[in-house]
């Protein structure tokens, strides 16, 4: 399924100083409930509540090939975590990686926002 992204500023802001943080060793996550989510369920096709994703990536961290290697690791751990389906939905998540992801491969990723979500209360247990 194609992720709706998150692209205003506002909503990274209100994530960071608003949404519950979890601080890993390759990335940090920051989850807030999404305000938007009934107005998003009813406009999707499948009626179902959906969440946004967010990632950065800070230029401090390479060139940009190298920060376009780390959003697409950091996008295929969060697909493999929502894979497994037991992931609760409308949330607005951002993701934003760490000088310590560069070279990590995505399960690393998978499995640093597996915890990171399971502290966070986003798994459902079931």
């Amino acid at each position: 399924m194609k992720h709706i992204s998150l692209k205003e500023n506002h909503l990274f802001s209100k994530a960071y100083a608003g949404g519950q943080k979890y601080y890993g060793r390759y990335t940090s996550v920051y989850v807030l409930q999404d305000r938007a989510a009934y107005r998003l369920m009813k406009a999707n096709p499948q009626k179902e509540y959906i969440n946004r994703l967010g990632i950065t990536v800070s230029k401090k961290l390479g060139s940009a090939v190298v920060r376009s290697r780390l959003r697409r690791i950091l996008r295929e751990g969060f697909r493999a975590v929502e894979k497994e389906g037991n992931l609760k939905t409308g949330y607005i998540i951002v993701i934003s990686a760490k000088a310590a992801a560069i070279g990590k491969k995505s399960t690393d990723i998978y499995h640093e926002l597996k915890i990171a979500f399971g502290k966070l209360g986003l798994i459902s247990a079931g």
